[in-house]
């Protein structure tokens, strides 16, 4: 099968040309926190975009006739707004993300004909072709985030690929990331030079503090960081607890 791409100028080698295969997708982080989204669409599927969505913090708008109870009780609590009626031309305006999750094709062939005309960014669920988003599968530990995509070609491999980073990132990320911003407090307020701190955040990461976060071992992790930081620097200083 030919190998759809462009041609490119190599960067090691000017007077030769090097094929490259044009990336699909963008891959991107949206910051969604108060942003407008709409999921179309009422049952479970819809209700994981939703609660996703939720965890982003966006302002979250859902139009189906019929919806799940969690759905229903979210709505209830005043944490999305929901119209159960049939979706209308028109309902995508001022949204700045949609997400189509019906059992109608003909219905997601529309919202992405509108979509697209609007200039909306859109995911239809299991239609990569009419998307001009895909969500990713994704490992999260804390403020730690591995997204996972196949380019919309076998999310069954992409879960497969989550599961085996599961097992390899465990909670001790989460504990690493929560300590490293204690620590980078602190060091901000040690007037180092951005030299000097890029060095010591290195030397933490390099060292066996995931090991040590991950079996819990309080006397070796105080030993490292005493080692790195100064002998006053130690967990209960950081105001870190597990």
């Amino acid at each position: 099968m030919p190998w759809r791409g462009r041609f490119y100028p190599s960067p090691i080698l000017p007077h030769q040309l090097c094929y490259v295969r044009c990336m699909k997708y963008y891959p991107i982080f949206l910051d969604l926190q108060t942003r407008p989204c709409l999921v179309i669409g009422g049952g479970t599927v819809a209700e994981r975009k939703v609660g996703s969505l939720l965890q982003a913090n966006a302002q979250v708008t859902v139009i189906s006739p019929t919806c799940t109870s969690q759905l229903g009780a979210w709505a209830a609590n005043g944490m999305i707004t929901l119209h159960q009626r049939l979706y209308c031309s028109g309902d995508l305006q001022d949204f700045s993300v949609v997400f189509a999750a019906t059992n109608d094709e003909i219905l997601h062939e529309k919202i992405a004909f509108e979509a697209k005309k609007a200039g909306i960014l859109l995911n239809v669920v299991d239609r990569p072709a009419l998307c001009s988003f895909i969500v990713p599968a994704i490992v999260s530990r804390g403020d730690l985030t591995l997204a996972i995509s196949t380019g919309g070609t076998s999310p069954a491999l992409a879960k497969k690929i989550r599961q085996t980073l599961e097992q390899h990132f465990g909670p001790e990320y989460d504990l690493a990331l929560r300590l490293l911003a204690r620590v980078r407090e602190r060091v901000a307020r040690t007037g180092l030079s951005a030299e000097e701190r890029q060095r010591l955040f290195t030397a933490l990461a390099d060292s066996p503090l995931l090991d040590y976060l991950r079996e819990r071992q309080t006397d070796k992790l105080n030993a490292l960081l005493r080692e790195t930081l100064g002998e006053s620097c130690t967990l209960e200083d950081l105001g870190f607890s597990f």
